[in-house]
């Protein structure tokens, strides 16, 4: 592989710059950024009429290993990972067994050192994902791990989920809540309204989400904790967030694509792999989730990325939830938001590369000279059309299949390595 990287006349946009400029990269970091660098390179790309930008970190993903590798595994989840532009990842706890050991967490990170992509594993909230007995957050930190959760499911016991907030102020970990009564569901495959009823089919109530989204940041407050909501998908759970934001709650949040593009509406088609959990909503509730990433109260746009196989998601009724993101999710972001006018490509980048890396207290990407090369050049007017047989992950259950969207990933730089080169293709 080569050492060193030359990328020519690119436009470079991070949080802060939006120029014109050539890009030399060496040992993995960016050594010099200016205007007609003449420096020998191993690799010289040209950039001409394409885009340089922090590589994403989506601070949600299933990678399914280990023990449901049917579905995904960190190497299939990995290449699904460079295919998007994204470098880094936050890999959700909810395996088999669950990641709530140490060396669930060591195993994680051995696999995926060779990838080119920076995998953390969420370490679980309570033992088992049981909801009974805290872990030893210690010992979870002291292995890799940097967030806890127990995405999939939520912590019933309030007082148990209090206790874990109180705790991360001690040992720094970021406490993650995936927002939902499990009495409320009650068995609801897709939103509760009018479609649901068409459907004859349980819905999923809304008061589910918001119910818990209020409980955790009353709770982050009463400890003076930081709580992240994941997957944000109702207009009020957006503005009770905007609300706990303007009155110091220490609450950040997250969407996915699906849930500022895509309505219920596409269940009448009884396909499953347009159900996932959170589901999609109503026309109302895009609208004000895009609101809500225009105004800052959205932090990050991740995919929540839960592959399963075709067979399971045969039957629209039994299926499980989920849909696969990885390298659907920038192109989704700028067909929907950015060509649309709705926002700059520097906020793109702040809700995709920056923010994620910020909360989590890693190094803040930036293009410019002494910062480390995790890179992605992308033509964000290519036109192409989503076709799941053709996605790296291992499974296909992908809520844009048939789409056209507006925007591809064309090389992925991992600490100035070239790990995905759409050109080569």
């Amino acid at each position: 592989m080569a050492n060193s990287l030359l990328i020519k006349n690119v436009r470079a946009v991070d949080a802060k710059t939006d120029r014109i400029v050539d890009v030399f990269i060496d040992d993995g970091i960016i050594q010099e950024v200016g205007e007609n660098l003449h420096r020998g390179a191993d690799q010289v790309i040209d950039g001409t009429d394409l885009v340089l930008m922090p590589s994403i970190f989506d601070m949600h993903v299933h990678f399914r290993d280990p023990g449901l590798t049917h579905k995904e595994d960190v190497l299939t989840g990995c290449a699904a990972a460079l295919a998007g532009g994204v470098t880094g990842v936050l890999a959700m706890p909810n395996t088999k067994p669950p990641c709530d050991s140490p060396e669930t967490i060591r195993y994680i990170i051995d696999k995926a050192k060779d990838t080119g992509v920076d995998v953390y594993p969420v370490g679980c909230i309570t033992k088992g994902m049981s909801g009974e007995e805290l872990c030893d957050f210690d010992a979870l930190r002291e292995a890799g791990c940097i967030c806890i959760s127990d995405d999939g499911r939520p912590v019933e016991n309030a007082e148990l989920m209090r206790r874990a907030l109180e705790l991360s102020n001690q040992n720094g970990l970021l406490t993650a809540s995936h927002c939902e009564d499990l009495n409320i569901i009650n068995g609801g495959i897709m939103n509760k309204g009018e479609v649901s009823e068409k459907l004859g089919v349980k819905g999923m109530d809304r008061a589910s989400e918001e119910y818990i989204t209020a409980r955790e940041m009353i709770l982050a407050k009463s400890v003076d904790a930081r709580i992240h909501i994941c997957h944000v998908s109702t207009k009020d759970s957006a503005a009770m967030i905007r609300f706990a934001k303007s009155m110091g709650v220490k609450v950040t949040c997250e969407t996915a694509p699906h849930y500022f593009m895509l309505t219920d509406e596409l269940l009448t088609k009884r396909d499953a792999d347009y159900r996932m959990n959170p589901p999609l909503r109503t026309r109302e509730d895009v609208r004000a989730i895009t609101e809500a990433i225009k105004d800052g109260t959205i932090d990050c746009i991740i995919t929540d990325h839960a592959p399963h196989t075709a067979e399971e998601k045969a039957d629209f009724e039994k299926a499980p939830n989920g849909v696969v993101g990885l390298e659907t999710s920038f192109a989704a972001t700028l067909t929907a938001l950015y060509h649309t006018g709705e926002i700059t490509l520097k906020k793109v980048v702040e809700l995709m590369c920056v923010n994620p890396r910020k909360i989590l207290g890693l190094e803040i990407p930036a293009i410019q000279q002494g910062k480390t090369a995790d890179l992605m050049i992308a033509d964000i007017d290519r036109k192409w059309t989503v076709e799941p047989e053709r996605l790296h992950s291992r499974s296909h259950n992908t809520v844009f299949k048939g789409m056209t969207l507006m925007g591809k990933p064309l090389v992925t730089i991992s600490k100035g390595i070239i790990r995905y080169d759409e050109r080569e293709i």
